[in-house]
């Protein structure tokens, strides 16, 4: 049985894009250890669009990055578990190894374009490096690839992008740029952190469907990093929803969402603007996400959840309520299911 999915795997299947399994991670300071990450368990199928979401603060860009290597080397430890991409372990790999593997197997798009590109260098420039470091092509060949996925991320004059630098661009056209990076070597995963944070409104869903159907398109698997539930519903086929570094729900995004049974993943939910009428007051989850240099005892949402009581001063065990869907916490036998989904407009 699939510890993530709960699912059976059919023999001789293909690894998953990514697997997660128990990891826990600290960042060592001089005031004590962070615990950033608590036994960690994700799957990500091939073809497969999941959600990662929670506060900010709650490990979800911390997963990925450790997944990727791409935190500072020597300023970490990890304390438990594994991580497999495509079946292979990345801090098993040398340096040249894991650059191959970044852009081509796996790429990320970053959430913030004004930073993410190379101000002094032409756009063209910096696809056609992209493209040509993972693939055995001459320029001419890596132009053309750039142009035509340019065309793809609905940008109608990829010549003059092409010669353009990036602080000539808008934000969104730069979040455009990236994503066209990001899929130019037909990676198998792509994770996409929080990549319409820095947009308005009116942008955001069109990036948004371009990640999605670019990546229906072409089989690739995504992880969407979020901290707006509503965003990922509409996206996703399975959602994990992350509390100061801990998986505490997971499962179909439906289930989930229209039958949440974590107190955290409800008051997520309640916080939706679009359950709130014009003029009236938003809804808050009261506190904050703890100190992981001195988490509480038990479970970490129990300081600010209303149903809290002694049980939960230990650590509760994942356990499923529905195929495929997990839950840790000690009162899930007395959480209903909620309405909460169908009174918000997603």
């Amino acid at each position: 049985m699939d510890v993530a999915s709960g699912t059976l795997k059919p023999a001789g299947q293909k690894p998953a894009a990514l697997t997660i399994e128990g990891l826990s991670l600290e960042f060592p300071t001089y005031a004590g250890a962070i615990k950033a990450l608590d036994d960690v368990t994700i799957e990500i199928g091939t073809s497969e669009i999941v959600g990662l979401v929670g506060e900010s603060g709650c490990g979800k860009s911390v997963t990925t990055m450790a997944a990727t290597r791409l935190l500072p080397e020597g300023r970490y430890r990890v304390t438990a578990g594994s991580i497999r991409l495509f079946g292979r372990d990345p801090f098993a790999m040398g340096e040249t190894e894991l650059q191959d593997v970044r852009g081509k197997l796996v790429s990320t798009i970053f959430q913030e374009p004004m930073n993410a590109l190379n101000p002094t260098i032409r756009i063209g420039k910096q696809l056609v490096g992209v493209i040509q470091r993972h693939e055995a092509v001459s320029e001419a060949e890596a132009e053309r690839t750039a142009r035509g996925i340019l065309k793809d991320m609905l940008i109608g004059e990829p010549e003059r992008i092409m010669k353009a630098y990036p602080f000539e661009l808008s934000g969104g056209m730069r979040q455009r740029v990236l994503i066209a990076m990001a899929f130019s070597c037909n990676p198998g995963l792509i994770i996409a952190d929080e990549p319409t944070t820095a947009l308005d409104v009116t942008v955001q869903a069109v990036i948004l469907r371009l990640i999605l159907d670019r990546a229906k398109r072409t089989g690739t698997s995504v992880v969407f990093i979020s901290h707006n539930i509503a965003v990922v519903s509409q996206l996703c086929d399975r959602l994990y929803v992350m509390y100061a570094g801990r998986i505490v729900e997971s499962g179909p995004t439906r289930a989930v969402l229209e039958a949440p049974q974590h107190p955290y993943t409800q008051a997520l939910l309640r916080c939706l603007p679009e359950r709130v009428e014009p003029k009236a007051e938003l809804e808050a989850i009261p506190g904050t996400v703890p100190n992981l240099l001195d988490p509480p005892q038990g479970c970490f949402y129990r300081p600010r959840c209303p149903e809290a009581n002694d049980q939960c001063l230990a650590k509760p065990p994942s356990v499923a309520t529905a195929p495929g869907h997990l839950v840790a916490c000690w009162r899930r036998g007395a959480i209903q299911p909620s309405s909460i989904m169908s009174e918000a407009t997603l």
